[in-house]
């Protein structure tokens, strides 16, 4: 048996594929989505800051 083929078999064999995690990656891409979601919402409240609305009296129906 070659050695790389050796060793998969040996990580397959100790891999518990029960524990595996995100990691770093995971990680890393879930605080970007955060951050990015929090200036969105940064951003999004500063516009509705700058609306200037004034809701006018409902004409009567005759």
């Amino acid at each position: 048996m070659s050695t790389p083929m050796h060793l998969t078999t040996l990580a397959a064999e100790t891999f518990d594929k029960a524990k595996v995690t995100p990691g770093l990656l995971g990680f890393v891409v879930f605080a970007v989505l955060g951050v990015a979601t929090w200036f969105l919402v940064k951003s999004m409240n500063k516009q509705f800051g700058r609306v200037n609305f004034v809701e006018e009296p409902e004409q009567p129906k005759d």
